[in-house]
């Protein structure tokens, strides 16, 4: 009975989504806006009411920048941007993302400030973890750029605050040099205990700055090097690698009904088949005997696909900005290969046609306007079909 109830339930939040188009929007926008919301609330709380004035002030040069309003110009700024990258479902975007937040929720608790903005960060920190997956996106260039980008801001958090504090050390940080030394020696927990926080501020200081030390030094290296490991290995659990020849093939990109149906039907006509999953979706739920898991308009994976000597890119992902993305990267590298793209949403035709591939399939699309044309008796041709199907 309860696993009857919570299946109904389940089918009803996916029609539901479906009719609210929410997969165009949720999570990614909804925590895009939550971020340029709590990075708003910071400068408010921070620079003052007047924070819109003093920033125009800060860039055209009529005033200094004090220390003291460098880090929530830094987290607040930071939250801001990364709500570009939270709507492209960027993985290093979601990494720096629960960086800032944490930061900022850090620098509240230290500050004693409202409730009301403490549970607001807690609620952001809560909901970049329950949606990790649906930040997926990455690449190794882009994650060595969150890295150095995190290190940057930690060090700047670091140095500025300890010498800002200085005066609640022993002996006293009076110099940016010596803040800077403080700020790498904690940072990197080596501690040598020539420079010591006297104060409850300072000291709370401090076990932040280790805290967060270790996590970006620990979330860096991994976010450099496991895309790599990732791919090494889904290439062993799949029996694929360089080694495998790759000529006059097709390659199907996706998981959906219609990728897999397609895969078995140009199989069926003795084809060689490379497939490109993306690397969020569940390795155990795909099959095949060349499988390549990575981001799909990513040159470097089609290339790895064999692009320039395959018949053919096929491109069946349940996101029609995803599959105009892909066309356009396939046409960057190549124009002798053939492309074709499914289109899922009727409003997105046209402007999936504007990137120009030699083949639309419109299923979605087709199916109802069969539907109609049959209850009201109308003719079906075969002519019909194929132009609506396939749409050049």
């Amino acid at each position: 009975m309860i696993n009857t109830l919570s299946k109904k339930r389940s089918r009803q939040l996916e029609s539901l989504g479906k009719t609210l188009k929410a997969k165009y929007w949720f999570p990614h926008g909804i925590m895009a806006v939550l971020f340029v919301l709590g990075g708003v609330w910071l400068f408010q709380t921070d620079l003052g009411d007047h924070w819109i004035p003093y920033l125009k002030q800060l860039f055209t040069g009529q005033v200094e920048l004090s220390a003291k309003n460098v880090p929530p110009l830094v987290v607040g700024g930071g939250m801001i941007l990364m709500s570009f990258g939270l709507l492209l479902h960027s993985r290093v975007a979601w990494s720096m993302s629960l960086f800032l937040a944490s930061l900022a929720l850090i620098s509240i608790i230290w500050s004693d400030r409202s409730m009301w903005q403490l549970l607001y960060f807690v609620f952001l920190i809560t909901s970049l973890s329950l949606f990790r997956q649906s930040f997926y996106k990455s690449s190794v260039a882009a994650n060595s750029i969150f890295a150095l980008t995190s290190m940057v801001m930690l060090l700047l958090y670091s140095v500025i605050g300890s010498f800002y504090l200085g005066k609640e050390f022993d002996p006293h940080i009076d110099d940016w040099v010596t803040a800077f030394y403080y700020s790498i020696v904690t940072m990197t927990t080596v501690g040598y205990g020539d420079i010591n926080p006297i104060s409850v501020e300072a000291k709370l200081f401090t076990i932040s700055v280790i805290i967060l030390g270790v996590a970006v030094f620990a979330t860096s290296l991994t976010a450099v090097i496991a895309p790599m490991v990732r791919t090494s290995l889904a290439k062993m659990m799949v029996h694929k690698g360089n080694s495998m020849k790759r000529d006059n093939h097709y390659i199907v990109i996706g998981n959906s009904s219609l990728a897999i149906n397609t895969c078995k039907e140009l199989k069926n006509r003795g084809n060689h088949v490379t497939r490109i999953i993306q690397p969020h979706i569940d390795k155990d739920s795909v099959s095949g005997d060349d499988v390549v898991f990575g981001e799909p308009s990513e040159i470097d994976v089609l290339e790895e696909c064999g692009l320039k000597s395959a018949k053919g890119v096929i491109s069946l992902l349940d996101d029609d900005s995803e599959n105009a993305f892909v066309i356009l990267a396939v046409k960057e590298v190549t124009h002798d290969v053939k492309t074709v793209t499914a289109v899922n949403d009727t409003h997105n035709l046209k402007r999936v046609k504007l990137v120009q591939p030699d083949i639309v399939i419109a299923p979605q699309i087709l199916g109802g306007e069969l539907v109609a044309m049959h209850l009201e008796g109308e003719e079906v041709s075969s002519d019909f079909l194929m132009e609506r199907l396939f749409q050049h």
